[in-house]
């Protein structure tokens, strides 16, 4: 079972229906999940982000729980009744049973301290559900290539970088926290600052996403045009767009990037709301954007990002090489002529010229330390 389960895991292509693979592995997705959560909730203070803990309805989260676990349950015992994928279903229902018998949906969360070291499984289980169902779901509703599956070539590799990414949310928080206040602390004006929160909320809102797109595109034209490319170029090794090839990034660039981002917003000392409003925001803006979608927004496309404009970014063809820098206005490409000009409405091919950065997570962590250029 565990060796066609891993033969299932390395392949990739399009699922054939009526073999149970589908409902197979929904079913096994919910379970992981389940499980996953409820060892959150016996260990939340190793295994949970403080900022999220006290935003969490816990009585919803047990709802929601109970309703995977059933739905998991369900699709497998069907699939294994009527001799279906029986392997991946077998394995989908054991799992269901075991974060049953681990307490399910009704495990007890006491007091616990809040300042243990900790890594974010709630913020991975979180986003890869919610990224999982929307993004899916708009790629299948506005696919851009109709024929490209769920899990087209090399999804592992960027599945792992989702998982890392995520994982090690409390560490990437700790260092550019410390990053921050270490290198920007002396650029704080309390005057500035509160000019800034006493601006309406919709004009701060949109100078937080100006100020971090501006910060973005230089640093991002800094990775194209400098030898900070060798780190730059695993996020461009991607040869398929979709929802999860954004996730393809080295640890070390996420680290600087955010680092010189948050500095900028630290220094203008914007309200905690609009804070929270531009995560939001970006955050769909960055998955959006490498979607696998046919959306062009009319001539909103010169003012903002969209999928077709950060499409062509990751393209090799000719026209496109360092161009389209910008993350969520397009207009500082069009102001900087770095936005790129083509007859065509969308590029060929993704990925590197000659195709020379190696594919999987722990080649492509060593690649910038090894590669000759």
């Amino acid at each position: 079972m565990l060796e066609k389960l891993n033969q299932l895991i390395e392949s990739h292509g399009a699922l054939k229906p009526g073999q149970g693979l589908i409902t197979g592995i929904i079913a096994l997705s919910l379970a992981i999940l389940c499980f996953l959560g409820v060892m959150a909730f016996h260990f939340p203070e190793y295994l949970t982000t403080p900022q999220l803990r006290k935003n969490y309805d816990v009585d919803l989260l047990r709802k929601v729980m109970l309703g995977a676990l059933v739905i998991a349950g369900g699709l497998s015992l069907v699939n294994i009744i009527f001799g279906r994928s029986r392997y991946l279903s077998a394995f989908a229902f054991l799992l269901v049973v075991i974060t049953a018998l681990l307490g399910g949906h009704q495990v007890p969360v006491n007091d616990f301290a809040d300042n243990t070291p900790y890594i974010g499984l709630d913020w991975f289980i979180l986003d890869l559900l919610g990224s999982a169902l929307i993004f899916i779901f708009i790629e299948k509703l506005f696919a851009h290539r109709k024929d490209q599956p769920i899990f087209r070539a090399e999804w592992q590799t960027d599945f792992h970088h989702f998982i890392v990414n995520h994982m090690l949310v409390g560490f990437m928080l700790l260092a550019t926290n410390l990053l921050v206040h270490k290198g920007f602390g002396w650029a704080v004006k309390s005057e500035v600052q509160a000019w800034i929160q006493a601006l309406p909320f919709v004009v701060e809102l949109l100078l937080i996403i100006l100020v971090a797109d501006f910060v973005q595109y230089w640093t991002h034209r800094a990775y194209h045009e400098t030898w900070l490319w060798r780190f730059h170029a695993v996020h461009h090794s991607v040869k398929t767009m979709d929802w999860l090839a954004g996730s393809r990034q080295h640890i070390l660039e996420v680290l600087a990037t955010r680092t010189l981002v948050l500095g900028a917003i630290f220094v203008l000392g914007f309200s905690k709301e609009v804070i929270d409003a531009y995560i939001v925001i970006v955050g769909f803006q960055a998955v959006f954007n490498h979607c696998n979608v046919n959306v062009r927004l009319g001539w909103l496309r010169y003012i903002i990002v969209t999928p077709n404009f950060h499409h062509w970014h990751h393209s090799q063809d000719q026209e496109a090489l360092d161009t389209n820098y910008a993350a969520q206005f397009s207009f500082l490409d069009y102001l900087f002529g770095t936005a790129a000009n083509s007859k065509r409405i969308w590029p060929h091919q993704y990925g590197v010229r000659r195709d020379y950065v190696p594919n999987g997570f722990w080649k492509q962590f060593k690649f910038p330390f090894t590669w000759r250029g």
